[in-house]
């Protein structure tokens, strides 16, 4: 079966317009949002209790791996809520003057959304304690025996942090978050559903069995299944009659090096490397970090978080392990298999 795309009149008069709002793959609304039901079942009462309250949002906090909809449900949070999202990140905050200039600007009720919040500086994050409980900020002027401080009375707002690393989170910032969630990766139905929705935002026609390749190398993140899309989409184009079919899928993400797990080249170099260099493991993140030449963050954030649940890596407490199926996917002999039992020497 092939879902083909709705006939829409061409508008002409605002090309640049039509084309941004053409690719603008992101939900709006809650009922557009496909997966993480738990999740949008909690916000959904939230959001409906607070307007009933004429009341401000609860701080909310998202965690879990990148591409997962985190800014996209801040984005349908806001449009919800019919508020203003201000949208900056961690790292962007380099000073507690750059923080105060953004909270003495917010309206009534605004979003403020910090992508990577683990990655605030000491100094500004201490900014946000009064500001999340109080709607204040406490400003310091001049220094030493003259230094005087002024509390600033600040609109209520809704703080929505992100992060892909909860744990490195200070406590007294994590627990000023009324609301904490984590998201999970998708399944294949469920990313299934996201490129179908995504091939009619794009206007492409789409066989079900090649949105189901594409969702079964998506890596369980929404994030990849778009951009693979776009990329078989292309492809299509160029190389097909336009018509994403199962087989025009397979070569295409053939093409991007995706294999039929979903592993790219750089996590097949980091299975090849514990596997041939280590023996399989254990060995230390920094050491595969090391002889891949890559940042150790770059594995923590964007490699180990899909390998881990794929079953293709394991951590120990001496570090990380290829496990049989990573083996097997990659055909590599000498699989070792491990044991608790103690070997007690012969005494004969």
């Amino acid at each position: 079966m092939i879902q083909k795309p709705e006939q829409q009149e061409p508008k002409h008069d605002d090309k640049t317009t039509s084309r941004a709002r053409t690719l603008d793959l992101r939900p709006k609304r809650f009922d557009e949002y496909i997966g993480q039901e738990q999740v949008v079942t909690t916000l959904r009462i939230a959001v409906e209790a607070a307007k009933q309250r004429g009341d401000v949002l609860d701080h909310i906090l998202f965690y879990g791996p990148p591409g997962l909809g985190k800014t996209t449900l801040a984005h349908i949070i806001a449009h919800e809520m019919d508020v203003p999202l201000v949208h900056t990140s961690g790292p962007a905050l380099e000073k507690g003057g750059d923080l105060i200039s953004i909270l003495t600007h917010l309206g009534n009720g605004s979003v403020l959304f910090i992508d990577e919040i683990h990655r605030l500086p000491k100094i500004v994050e201490e900014f946000l304690y009064s500001a999340m409980e109080d709607f204040a900020v406490d400003i310091i002027f001049d220094k030493g025996m003259n230094a005087r401080s002024y509390r600033a009375k600040i609109e209520p707002f809704t703080l929505v942090g992100a992060t892909t690393r909860a744990g490195l989170l200070s406590p007294p910032l994590r627990e000023r978050f009324g609301i904490q969630r984590s998201l999970d990766f998708y399944t294949p139905e469920q990313l299934m559903n996201v490129i179908k929705r995504s091939a009619l935002l794009l206007e492409v026609a789409i066989e079900d069995a090649a949105a189901v390749e594409i969702a079964r190398r998506s890596r369980g993140t929404p994030r990849i299944a778009n951009q693979l899309l776009r990329r078989v989409r292309d492809y299509a184009q160029v190389c097909a009659n336009g018509v994403i079919t199962h087989q025009v899928s397979v070569e295409a993400l053939a093409l991007e090096g995706i294999d039929a797990l979903g592993l790219n080249h750089l996590d097949i170099r980091f299975l090849s490397t514990i596997i041939d260099n280590y023996k399989g493991g254990p060995v230390g993140i920094e050491a595969v970090a090391a002889t891949l030449q890559e940042e150790t963050d770059t594995l923590i954030d964007m490699v180990e978080p899909f390998l881990l649940k794929a079953g293709l890596v394991i951590r120990t407490s001496s570090g990380r392990r290829a496990t049989e199926l990573a083996y097997n996917h990659l055909k590599k002999p000498g699989y070792r298999k491990t044991t608790q039992q103690l070997s007690i020497p012969s005494t004969s």
